[in-house]
């Protein structure tokens, strides 16, 4: 399958509005969504999802940005790894943290080593966490609202891991210091 990776002159017009907010948010369009951009509502949805976690998310940017790289080594995303371990070092996440969690290995923090948990409970069980693993979460001070967060990082790291295997997304320049490649 042969994806187009657009530019702001080759996108389509309802994509062009998104392609402007997001070159003004980080001084580039990113290599993914110039491939999302195909389709204006997956490229709409990926921003809106990012712009409301980031605006009104229970989980801080340092925990989205622990959730959005643990569902990207678990399904084994290069390009989601590489760009969320830029933005995690943004986000002042430690970079012991990021370190572990490319490797496939929990945080030292034990409320964030329950947030990696949960995550990967959630994808690992289609949504259906055991009774242990969703208490283990509320354990260690995390919420319902945080539950449906969690979700909504999973909901977005699918379409663009998903997006990203497909096309075979070529790694933007800014996010070469943090390649990744999964173990197979």
């Amino acid at each position: 399958m042969k994806f187009t990776l657009h530019t702001k002159e080759t996108a389509p017009e309802a994509s062009k509005p998104i392609f402007e907010q997001t070159e003004k948010n980080y001084g580039f369009i990113p290599n993914l969504h110039g491939i999302l951009a195909e389709s204006p509502v997956a490229l709409s949805a990926y921003a809106h999802i990012t712009d409301q976690l980031q605006e009104h998310g229970a989980l801080n940017a340092q925990e989205q940005q622990i959730a959005m790289i643990a569902v990207s080594e678990t399904n084994g995303c290069d390009y989601c790894v590489a760009a969320h371990g830029m933005v995690a070092g943004m986000s002042k996440v430690p970079e012991e943290t990021v370190n572990a969690l490319r490797e496939g290995r929990e945080p030292s923090d034990p409320k964030q080593a329950a947030l990696v948990r949960f995550t990967k409970a959630v994808l690992e069980h289609r949504g259906w966490v055991p009774e242990d693993a969703q208490q283990a979460f509320l354990d260690a001070g995390y919420t319902t609202r945080h539950v449906l967060d969690v979700f909504s990082v999973v909901a977005l790291k699918i379409l663009s891991n998903y997006t990203n295997h497909l096309a075979q997304t070529p790694l933007d320049a800014p996010f070469e210091a943090h390649k990744w490649s999964r173990k197979d």
